[in-house]
């Protein structure tokens, strides 16, 4: 096993830089999604630490060794594909087994490494059969004890899941997590599904047209957005985003619009000030919006009214597309609470768990 470390990546393709300065350190045994659009660099970043495309400049290492020079086979590394890639006119067992016998692994040896990576993807009853007679859930993985089976430093998946249908996914994930809980070798994963990256990452890796936007656990990234970007692409439904001004009244500060007036909360008053009479942007997650109670002791700057315009019923949960003088949002609400559209409802913002954004730099204010 071991850990990767990018300095100062760069990757060009005629005119266009693909990836801009990446710096990384991965450890050893970390499991770490590069997640964001299409477009964004993610697949090729994974394909430069593949040795697959070529660093137009930085440094690129596995474990102690730079492999900047050192073909892909060389870089004791297991690449799993969005399209599985097996070969279809070999049974499974012959698909996982090719690159030992590449190797002249004796045998003995293969069917016993082959049938015990069979076993633990529970695989061993379809070693059998060729590609043609599986399903995607199987076809996958046998495209993941084809990796396993090389015994790499580092597994490196592009989009992996991306093929399969939603509840497959699911139990796909779950299945991953498991093989990483019990090899403990490094992963690279590579998604554009922020959902993916939430639930299986140790860290999370956000990409913009070939830049890093931010590096932390999953709940660091979700809790503590660096940029309007980083907030608005983790997240479902996406967090509100609300053009307003900052200002002072009586020594508090409040974020307003034509139709809301929302107090900001003492804890972050002191990283708004030098906002006020600006513009900004403030960000409201959906479940961080509810329906107001007729409590007497609520300020009215701590709720708005708005028009339901939409709802959503999600089972567990409604999302509720609401409509104030300005703005249109997405409230995440409990399945009890009970709504009419054109409906015209007091709402409230947990404004102590909401963001503020610079209006022109789009970082985060607090």
């Amino acid at each position: 096993m071991a850990g990767v470390i990018l300095k100062a990546v760069f990757k060009t393709f005629g005119k266009t830089t693909a990836i801009k300065n990446f710096s990384l350190e991965i450890d050893d045994g970390e499991f770490v999604v590069l997640v964001g659009p299409s477009g964004c660099g993610k697949s090729t970043m994974l394909r430069l630490i593949a040795g697959l495309e070529t660093a137009s400049s930085g440094e690129i290492y596995i474990g102690d060794q730079l492999v900047n020079e050192v073909h892909p086979r060389d870089r004791d590394i297991s690449m799993v594909f969005q399209n599985y890639a097996l070969y279809p006119r070999m049974t499974v067992y012959e698909n996982m087994s090719f690159s030992l016998r590449m190797r002249k692994i004796p045998k003995a040896e293969i069917e016993r490494i082959v049938r015990q990576t069979a076993d633990l993807l529970r695989i061993g009853q379809l070693l059998d059969r060729k590609p043609g007679q599986l399903s995607g859930g199987q076809r996958q993985r046998v495209a993941l004890g084809r990796s396993i089976v090389r015994n790499p430093q580092v597994f490196l998946f592009d989009e992996p899941l991306s093929n399969l249908d939603a509840k497959l996914r699911i139990a796909m994930r779950a299945e991953l997590l498991l093989l990483h809980q019990r090899l403990k070798t490094t992963i690279i994963y590579v998604t554009h599904d922020q959902l993916e990256a939430m639930t299986m990452g140790n860290r999370i890796v956000v990409m913009k047209d070939g830049l890093i936007q931010q590096v932390d656990a999953p709940d660091a990234v979700y809790d503590q957005p660096l940029n309007r970007f980083v907030a608005g692409f983790i997240g479902s439904p996406t967090m509100n985003f609300i053009d307003c001004r900052v200002v002072s009244e009586k020594g508090d500060l409040y974020a307003t619009t034509p139709g809301i007036r929302l107090k900001i909360p003492e804890s972050h008053a002191r990283h708004a000030e030098k906002y006020i009479d600006q513009e900004a942007i403030l960000g409201i997650r959906p479940e961080h919006l509810t329906v107001s109670t007729n409590n007497r002791h609520l300020d009215a700057a701590d709720r708005f009214k708005a028009v339901v315009r939409v709802i959503e019923n999600a089972g567990s949960e409604k999302l509720v597309h609401i409509r104030n003088e300005n703005d249109t949002l997405v409230a995440r609400l409990e399945r009890h609470i009970r709504l009419k559209t054109e409906e015209t409802v007091d709402f409230t913002a947990r404004m102590d768990s909401a963001h503020l954004f610079d209006k022109q730099t789009e970082h985060t204010i607090f």
